[in-house]
């Protein structure tokens, strides 16, 4: 036979079988590929993610529903329109911890309510407000624990612990229909820590 002979089975064989074979091997080898990139990924992200530097646990919310009036005059003793409304004051009993290597800051804390509406959010009060909340309403049926300072610095592996209040111009009956409750926590350059309680709200 020539060199140059044509060889029907030869040609075939190399067009067909071998090239179906060889393209096989290619897309076997891609898909491997493809699953063991997607593996790398994933242990990269799995171990790369850090913990939150604050964690924290609600220990006890208690709810006091009053009717407030003013008393009709100003800071200077000058008669002013007195005004009238319902309020909830909202005390709340948390604990915040630092998981980090570096001290947290704690900037301020809110409530918030689902309600109808939507969501009703209210700045806690300072600790010198929270005391005097107290001195205002002697008789209000709560227990007068350690305030929390909103300012406070918290250590590496370190905890605080205390009370903080939030007032609603809401009317108990609107107070009772809140769909949600929790709590936001707001750190300098961390993100926000959100707290629901595990227990009921407490009626007082």
């Amino acid at each position: 036979m020539s060199l140059l002979q044509h060889s029907p089975d030869i040609e075939d064989d190399v067009s067909g079988e071998s090239y179906t074979k060889g393209s096989g091997h290619l897309l076997l080898t891609s898909v491997i590929a493809a699953i063991l990139v997607t593996i790398g990924i994933a242990v990269y992200v799995i171990t790369g993610q850090k913990p939150p530097a604050a964690t924290g646990d609600i220990i006890q919310v208690w709810a006091h529903a009053q009717h407030t009036q003013s008393s009709g005059f100003d800071a200077n003793g000058a008669p002013m329109p007195q005004d009238s409304f319902d309020q909830v004051l909202v005390f709340t009993h948390v604990t915040l911890h630092n998981q980090s290597t570096q001290p947290l800051f704690l900037l301020n804390a809110m409530t918030n309510a689902t309600l109808d509406d939507g969501i009703h959010s209210s700045y806690a009060a300072t600790a010198v407000d929270y005391d005097r909340i107290f001195l205002a309403y002697p008789d209000i049926p709560v227990q007068h624990g350690k305030a929390l300072a909103l300012d406070s610095a918290i250590p590496p592996g370190q905890s605080i612990e205390g009370t903080i209040v939030s007032s609603f111009r809401l009317t108990k009956q609107q107070w009772d229909a809140r769909k949600d409750l929790n709590f936001s926590f707001n750190f300098r350059y961390q993100p926000t820590l959100k707290l629901t309680p595990h227990s009921a709200v407490i009626d007082r």
